[in-house]
């Protein structure tokens, strides 16, 4: 077994992954790119779990007065010895992260900025004592560091919350005789989970009114660099501000610097001797588009590679996705119509769509428009491009298999909730199958498939399109309580689909399901039929004490269905 370097799962602290020997794909090329491409104000945008604060954190370890230039000695960037000599150490840098914003009123979230702003401040204690600062100076740094009751004063007092960030870049360029570096991670966290909780508007006037005392007319600041998930409108945050350059996933300077490029995943794997295992990372963790680099999502890779280090065998998983509630694409689905439930079915096929991308947008106008939340899943990484059709039309598609793995959990999800609404009809659909009716659940199946979303998929094996009407028609069968219902139970010489026990009447049902490949539902059917039948499905509802066994055999092709039952 290869270990060498640790892996960095969840490390996006720079200085304690160099000196710690993690595992580190170098991006320090970026700081060359972003002193030579230059902009006062740079906003990155990237989807969640690419590599943002680790970059953020970088810049503060290179630019920082005080820093340990040993860090950088065998990285790339130490290639650029002019850059470095001018550049490494020779400034103060004030670094924030918002993602911890996050209270459920505005009081808290107020709390929570101010304990940030607060903490980062209290960094450079030694302005309480420097002789460069005036008496009344020293005063104001120690405003933005008091505590009372536990919370910074700050928290309650919004005027001093809206300057903090201006006046303490002020007070260290006097100390030090050095503009500042700002570097705000994550900057749009605090207006998410403001629109989450319906404090959306006070949020807003806050952060225009923060960014816009540290950003616009500051002549302590050298410059900035932000990071988020979305790009909010400047209407909306970055009023004024004419010196902003905004770097999104669209744009072909930094694309390689957030998230690993394919020649960074086959160099990882190749360290730690899992070369064999590239081409299921690739289908299921690639395929994201940033400007003109195919990109992996470093989270899911790393973390595979960790898994795969430790179980040569371990199959790939949904890491991505766990990490959050996923609940734009939850909200999209819920919102579809006609039009968009079938683009969703073409999406999860593998197929391409062409809708307008709006890339400004504010969180109130999400819901306004099925057309924006296509926007939103774009710009958070559930949807990537592979084209432009005019000015802002892009080719969508699912980026890879994990995100198509996400979407059909969700709308398995939307559909039995919004099944389980319908308590009547499902109550018949159940009877039917206890009285042998095949006509009827033929019906109220193509029924269901009609009215939502199915799965169209070409590009994945048989197997797994099955697995979708599977996974329907179980969420369906659970609405019987008192039903004992098995997916895939060990029976006869093999393993059943869906074995049923309805103990009360001592009925037994055996479902074998297909997908029509070619559309011959007939056919498949027959052969789900003989499947029960030559592998001896009944043989564990008879062990069970069933009396009456019903065989069910059932084929689905796209939005249509065919059942028969053995007689």
């Amino acid at each position: 077994m290869v270990y060498g370097k640790k892996l960095p799962i969840g490390v996006d602290d720079f200085e304690k992954l160099i000196r710690e020997d993690f595992y580190y794909v170098d991006k320090t090329e970026m700081i060359a790119d972003l002193l030579r491409n230059w902009g006062e104000v740079n906003l990155f945008t990237r989807p969640r779990r690419f590599g943002k604060s680790l970059n953020m954190n970088m810049l503060k370890s290179f630019f920082e007065i005080g820093c340990d230039k040993n860090l950088f000695q065998s990285l790339n960037i130490s290639k650029e010895k002019e850059l470095c000599e001018t550049y490494m150490g020779q400034f103060p840098v004030i670094f924030i992260s918002l993602k911890g914003v996050e209270g459920q009123s505005f009081e808290a979230a107020c709390k929570g900025l101010a304990n940030i702003i607060g903490m980062e401040a209290l960094r450079f204690s030694f302005l309480k004592n420097s002789s460069k600062l005036t008496e009344d100076e020293k005063a104001l740094y120690s405003g933005y560091t008091n505590v009372k009751e536990g919370d910074f004063v700050t928290a309650s007092n919004i005027d001093s919350l809206v300057s903090s960030l201006k006046r303490l870049s002020t007070l260290l360029e006097k100390h030090y005789g050095k503009k500042v570096i700002l570097l705000i991670d994550e900057y749009d966290v605090p207006l998410d989970k403001a629109f989450q909780y319906g404090y959306y508007e006070e949020m807003v006037t806050l952060m225009r009114n923060l960014l816009g005392n540290v950003l616009k007319t500051n002549s302590s600041l050298y410059f900035a660099v932000l990071t988020g998930c979305l790009r909010i409108s400047k209407e909306s945050i970055f009023t004024g501000l004419n010196n902003l350059k905004v770097m999104s996933i669209t744009n072909v300077q930094f694309d390689e610097y957030f998230g690993f490029t394919d020649s960074e995943v086959k160099e990882m794997l190749g360290y730690y001797g899992l070369s064999e295992h590239y081409e299921s990372v690739k289908s299921w963790y690639d395929g994201y588009r940033f400007g003109n680099e195919d990109i992996y999502c470093p989270w899911d890779v790393i973390s595979h590679c960790d898994n795969l280090r430790a179980d040569p065998n371990a199959r790939p998983e949904d890491y991505w996705s766990n990490t959050s509630s996923n609940s734009i694409v939850r909200r999209f689905i819920d919102e579809a119509n006609g039009k968009t439930k079938d683009e969703i079915e073409r999406l999860i096929a593998g197929e391409i769509i062409v809708k307008e991308i709006r890339q400004e947008l504010t969180y109130s106008e999400l819901d306004r428009s099925i057309d924006n939340l296509w926007s939103v899943l774009f710009t958070t990484g559930y949807l990537t491009q592979r084209g432009t059709v005019g000015d802002d039309k892009y080719c969508l598609t699912i980026p890879n298999y994990e995100i198509r793995k996400l979407f059909i959990r969700q709308i398995k999800e939307w559909f039995s909730q919004k099944t389980r609404n319908d308590g009547k009809t499902l109550e018949q659909f159940c009877d039917a199958f206890e009285d042998g009716n095949a006509v009827l659940i033929e019906k109220l199946f193509n029924d269901y498939l009609w009215n939502t979303i199915s799965i169209r998929d070409t590009a994945s094996q048989d197997d797994r399109k099955e697995n979708f009407y599977h996974g329907l028609l179980l969420g369906l069968l659970g609405y019987k309580d008192d039903w004992l219902v098995k997916s895939n139970a060990e029976s006869g010489i093999g393993y059943s689909d869906i074995m049923i026990e309805i103990r009360e009447n001592r009925i037994g049902i055996v479902v074998e399901m297909k997908y029509a490949a070619n559309g011959k539902l007939e056919a498949a059917c027959q052969e789900a039929l003989s499947q029960i039948e030559d592998r001896k499905y009944e043989a564990r509802l008879k062990e069970d004490g069933m009396k009456n066994i019903i065989k069910y055999g059932i084929a689905c092709y796209k939005k249509e269905c065919k059942v028969e039952r053995e007689i």
